[in-house]
């Protein structure tokens, strides 16, 4: 079983920063050279100087920028262990709008396995070095990891919600427009309900594998027990009704034209080809099981619609892998077309070569039709349902799989690795 702890956070002074909202950042891996710029300008504390590090020693230069920090007072250690409870108020891509409830906690780092911690996806290597090279520096976690855990009855979050004396601590509104209200809670008693809720749960890492993985690197070179064996996590509940997951696009270029009449032939052999009557239906809906998959190409610019013919040739394409790994269009269409019909490999696929991702379909349909990329297959969202399922048998899904939607902003609080 999971082990999940109240933390003694490290935090921002509200009083010293002028509220938290000038001092919060995206997570690291969104955040482009212009964006990383107005985030620091924003204020001389803006997490992005420590989290996403510049410079000819970046990461001895955030360390010492995190110390300085501390010594001015805006960063402080919190006086006794709190569970801290996050709103999030947000509209999707598909344009509903909705609150998602999480729990920020410390959680004790272990081996994947069943009853304990398990990963949803394959992850990259190259992040996990960065982010090792900055927690050895900085001895903290900077960055909660979004992980999810069964609670049918939401009984974690209403014991938070009613606890005595409970007061907003602080706000903040994303770019996009989600609302994050952040409450701290120390009273004892909620406390207990939340680890008793959690007991016996499993927690599936939806949305920071590498920042996981990096902790538990971490822990083991420094050994022994202490707190470097607990990683900040912000855990919501499977069942929540803010939960959404949206897909993530694929695209392809550099194509040679052998590789362009290899991919013709894979469509025409194993999907059912229709063609849409505008763009705007490219992303499959999800209506029934079918294996759908939207594609248009840079050349003819006409949208289709590719309906996997037959679950058996996805049995024959992945003969060593569970069933519901089989029945996801991610791994459908790295088998039958990015490794078989246009020959990736899985260095290809980590390190990108020809291959791309975006998270707005309206993104991918424009980097096709201005030809920055040859093709582009629209995916369909999997249901949290299939990423258990996934996870049950053992098995990681594609690279990218799943958007979870909003992200959990970096500066809400710290984990103190140090002691």
């Amino acid at each position: 079983m999971a082990t999940i702890e109240p933390l003694r956070a490290l935090r921002y002074d509200l009083a010293v920063t002028d509220g938290l909202q000038p001092v919060v950042a995206p997570p690291y891996d969104v955040i482009d050279a212009p964006g990383r710029a107005e985030l620091e300008a924003r204020s001389p504390y803006n997490v992005v100087r420590i989290d996403l590090p510049v410079g000819e020693a970046p990461y001895a230069e955030a360390a010492a920028e995190l110390r300085k920090w501390r010594v001015e007072g805006a960063v402080v250690r919190d006086h006794s262990p709190a569970l801290w409870a996050l709103a999030q108020t947000y509209r999707g891509p598909d344009r509903r709008t909705r609150t998602r409830h999480g729990i920020l906690a410390r959680v004790r780092i272990e081996e994947y396995g069943a009853g304990r911690i398990r990963p949803h996806e394959r992850t990259h290597p190259g992040p996990k070095e960065d982010r090792l090279r900055l927690m050895r520096a900085t001895k903290a976690n900077l960055s909660p990891i979004f992980s999810l855990f069964s609670d049918p009855d939401g009984a974690a979050w209403t014991a938070l919600a009613s606890a005595p004396g409970v007061q907003p601590w602080a706000e903040t509104r994303d770019a996009d427009g989600t609302k994050n209200r952040l409450w701290r809670v120390d009273d004892e008693g909620a406390i207990e309900q939340v680890k008793a809720v959690a007991r016996d749960a499993e927690l599936l890492i939806a949305d920071g594998h590498h920042r996981y993985e990096t902790a538990r690197v971490y822990a083991e070179e420094v050994g022994g027990e202490g707190p470097h064996r607990y990683v900040l996590m912000c855990l919501v509940a499977l069942e929540d009704p803010g939960l959404t997951v949206f897909p993530t696009h694929r695209m392809v270029r550099g194509l040679r034209p052998e590789q362009h009449e290899a991919l013709a032939d894979a469509i025409r052999q194993d999907f059912e080809v229709e063609p849409l009557e505008d763009t705007g239906a490219l992303q499959p809906s999800g209506a029934d099981d079918a294996l759908r998959i939207g594609y248009i190409d840079s050349h003819f610019k006409r949208p289709f619609m590719l309906t996997l013919k037959d679950p058996a040739i996805a049995d024959r394409a992945l003969p060593d892998r569970a069933e519901p790994y089989r029945r996801l269009d991610t791994a459908v269409l790295e088998a039958l077309i990015l490794k078989g019909a246009l020959g990736m490999t899985d260095e290809d696929i980590d390190h990108l070569a020809g291959l791309g991702y975006a998270r707005d379909s309206a993104q991918a349909l424009a980097l096709v039709q201005s030809a920055e990329y040859d093709a582009a297959f629209f995916m369909g969202a999997t249901p949290v349902k299939r990423i258990q399922e996934v996870a049950a048998a053992g098995e990681s899904m594609p690279p990218k799989s799943t958007y979870f939607f909003p992200k959990v902003p970096t500066g809400l609080v710290f984990n103190d690795l140090s002691r």
